[in-house]
């Protein structure tokens, strides 16, 4: 049976967790760059996948090795950065358009991968695990955790979409790989020391 109570707390403690992470990050570099909509369907379905994964392990997740994870990720953030960093600068007008070619499941394809690969292991996924252990009630963890993640990811879509209307897509580029690098080097930090 769904409980509410349930519910709202999974969905407080996995947003709170959620916002200031990657994802935020991931969603409204994506966001500025591709179609909003397209861009959601892709992270929303990864995030679905996400859930059920964690909802179906329970605690069991905890137990993959989280410096091979956090390795993983930080190589990802340094690739994720190094393209930000690298791409060739077109006149800024152009890059406001997103190119013709940028059909939905190309678009939603790569906003799925990032999220899931990104994601895997990450804190809320064991949260998510943990509370469907103690609660001992899946779906309504589940349902929980799934709208707090896609709250995050439209947040951080929408926000992209906004932020362009006032700060240069150079300016936001450049910022988001710091960003990244920031993080690759902590996941990378933490992947060595444990």
């Amino acid at each position: 049976m769904l409980s509410f109570t349930i519910m709202a707390i999974t969905f407080g403690v996995v947003f709170l967790a959620e916002l200031p992470d990657k994802t935020a990050l991931a969603g409204l570099m994506l966001g500025t760059r591709y179609r909003a909509s397209y861009v959601f369907a892709g992270v929303a379905a990864a995030f679905a996948i996400h859930v059920a994964l964690a909802v179906a392990a329970g605690s069991v997740l905890t137990l993959l090795p989280h410096r091979l994870v956090q390795a993983f990720v930080g190589v990802l953030f340094l690739a994720g950065a190094a393209m930000l960093l690298l791409k060739k600068d077109d006149d800024e007008d152009e890059e406001m358009k997103a190119p013709a070619d940028q059909s939905f499941w190309k678009v939603s394809g790569a906003g799925f991968m990032l999220i899931l690969v990104a994601e895997f292991g990450d804190l809320t996924q064991i949260m998510t695990a943990n509370l469907a252990a103690r609660y001992d009630d899946p779906l309504s963890v589940g349902l929980g955790a799934v709208l707090a993640l896609w709250a995050v990811a439209g947040l951080g879509i929408v926000g992209g979409r906004t932020l362009m209307k006032y700060v240069p897509l150079r300016l936001i580029t450049k910022v988001a790989a710091a960003l990244m690098l920031a993080l690759a080097g902590f996941s990378l930090y933490e992947a060595l020391v444990g």
